[in-house]
C-alpha cells in the first residue's frame, strides 16, 4: 500500500505579504530588502515561538500580522515611547523571579541526598535572580531622568586649553576675577572697578 499523501494546507490570505519595488528597483531586489530588513526576519523568528502557545487547530495569524506588529513597535520605539518595552522588561522579571524561587526550591529539595543535582539547581538560581536583578535595574534607568555633564573648554592664547571644571573649582592661587568682556590680565577678585570697554 502507498503511503496516503498529506493533505495540501490551504494559503489564507493573511499569509500572504505583498512586496511592491520601488522606482528603478527589481522584483528581486525589493523581495531581498523586504526579507533582510530586521521586521520581516524577527517577526518569522518570534512567531515559531509564539504560536505554540496557541491551539493548532485554530486559525493562527499570518507572516503579515506579525510583521506589522513588529514594525509598529519597532516604529514607535524609534521614536521614543518606552511604554512596552517597560510592561516587557517587568514581565520577564516576574518571570525570572519565578524562575529562581522554583529551582531555588528544587536546589532545597535535593540538598543531603543528590549534591550534584543540587549545585546546578542553584547555581540556576543565582543566574534566574542576577537576571532579574539586572532587568529590574534596566527598568529603573529606563524611567530614571537622564543626567548630563557639560564641559567648556576654554582656549587662551598661546594654544592653552582649561578645562571648566578645573577652572572653576581649583584649589587656590591666580584665577580669574571676571571673564566677561575682560583683558587677558589675572589676578585675585577684588572690590575695584571693573576695566573700561566699549559697552558702558
Amino acid at each position: 500500500m502507498g503511503k496516503k499523501p498529506e493533505p495540501i494546507r490551504k494559503v489564507e490570505p493573511n499569509n500572504l505579504m505583498s512586496i511592491e519595488p520601488t522606482s528603478g528597483e527589481t522584483l528581486e531586489e525589493a523581495m531581498a530588502k523586504k526579507i533582510l530588513q530586521p521586521m520581516l526576519k524577527n517577526a518569522a523568528a518570534a512567531s515559531s515561538f509564539a504560536e505554540k502557545l496557541v491551539d493548532a487547530q485554530k486559525e493562527l495569524p499570518g507572516i503579515s500580522d506579525y510583521t506589522q506588529f513588529v514594525e509598529a513597535t519597532a516604529n514607535g520605539a524609534a521614536r521614543g515611547e518606552l511604554e512596552l518595552v517597560s510592561k516587557t522588561l517587568a514581565a520577564q522579571a516576574i518571570t525570572l523571579d519565578c524562575m529562581f524561587s522554583e529551582l531555588a526550591r528544587r536546589a532545597a529539595l535535593n540538598t543531603g541526598e543528590y549534591l550534584n543535582a543540587t549545585e546546578r539547581y542553584g547555581r540556576l538560581a543565582l543566574k534566574a535572580q542576577s537576571n532579574c536583578r539586572a532587568t529590574l535595574e534596566t527598568l529603573a534607568r529606563l524611567h530614571q531622568p537622564r543626567e548630563q555633564i557639560v564641559r567648556h573648554v576654554h582656549v587662551n592664547e598661546g594654544g592653552q586649553a582649561i578645562v571648566a571644571d578645573q577652572f572653576h573649582h581649583h584649589g587656590g592661587g591666580q584665577r580669574n576675577a571676571n571673564i566677561t568682556k575682560q583683558c587677558h590680565t589675572t589676578g585675585m577678585p577684588c572690590e575695584c572697578a571693573a576695566l573700561l570697554c566699549q559697552d558702558a
